[in-house]
């Protein structure tokens, strides 16, 4: 399967093609469901892998080990992959590629941060002079086959912004991304001054951007949205909420299936057992 034209196509379709965050196998579980498209990003993988903020502490063998094993159990979901700055240089960046497209990725996100490189919605930025990205960008582009790239800057300055947002829509990047956009108004003047090229969109809760909807981001003329860590901030809150109720009851589980409405070990098997039929589709989940 051709995966990064399977997903070049829905982008180009009407309205505003939504990936969703994922940051472990059981998160893209409960998400495959309601979305068929996932995202890999680096505060979430950084945060469930390693305990770590977002910056720059993960290690590529991981990320293409995460990916090969969501391709395995998601054999139809779109698979959009933060590789941060690739890793360091243009050759570290462009064997990742490939390994990525290998692992079934459908494309990767390349930014424009030199390190010690930060989340996009932080503050302390610091960038690559733009020539030495676009030399970085255009090797990865060479080295791919059918993966789908998208160009990020994380510019912040309005000249800045518009400047860098033009010089990549005209690279042989597929979709351009301006991290952390802070108003509706800055992604007009982005979209104008993309011209045909592909427009994505980064949504992450308490973040810099404004929280918008498909409908109104299909009205700015945005092409695709990342939800960057929907499940990540879930599982916390819930997490935080049932261990203290965990406390308060002296230790207590809670009741659950028909008894109660919390998550038992057969909810949670049956999830896992859907990703099982993925893997062996002829096989039927053995009863628990």
């Amino acid at each position: 399967m051709r995966y990064g034209q399977a997903l070049r196509d829905e982008i180009a379709a009407e309205g505003t093609t939504p990936l969703i965050g994922v940051h472990d196998m059981y998160s893209a579980s409960l998400a495959a469901p309601h979305y068929n498209g996932f995202f890999v990003s680096g505060f979430g993988f950084a945060a469930s892998h390693y305990g770590l903020p977002d910056i720059g502490f993960i290690a590529w063998p991981d990320m293409v080990a995460f990916a090969e094993r969501l391709r395995g159990a998601f054999p139809h979901h779109h698979l959009l992959v933060d590789i941060d700055d690739g890793y360091g240089d243009p050759e570290v960046a462009c064997h990742v590629v490939r390994r990525l497209e290998r692992a079934g990725a459908t494309g990767v996100i390349l930014e424009d941060q030199k390190r010690p490189r930060r989340c996009g919605h932080a503050d302390g930025k610091l960038l690559l002079p733009l020539e030495e990205y676009l030399e970085k960008l255009e090797t990865v582009l060479a080295a791919r086959s059918d993966l789908l790239v998208v160009a990020r800057t994380d510019a912040t300055e309005e000249d800045d912004i518009l400047r860098r947002a033009t010089a990549l829509a005209a690279t042989e990047a597929d979709v351009v991304l301006v991290d952390g956009v802070r108003s509706v108004e800055r992604i007009r003047r982005i979209r104008t001054v993309l011209g045909d090229k592909p427009l994505l969109f980064n949504q992450i809760a308490g973040g810099k951007s404004p929280r918008l909807s498909l409908t109104e981001l299909t009205a700015l003329g945005v092409d695709a949205a990342i939800y960057s860590t929907p499940c990540l901030f879930a599982a916390h809150r819930a997490m935080e909420t049932a261990l203290a109720e965990l406390k308060y009851a002296d230790g207590r589980l809670p009741a659950t299936g028909d008894g109660g409405g919390e998550i038992g070990v057969k909810e949670a098997t049956d999830l896992l057992a859907r990703n099982l039929g993925r893997h062996h589709p002829a096989r039927e989940a053995v009863p628990v």
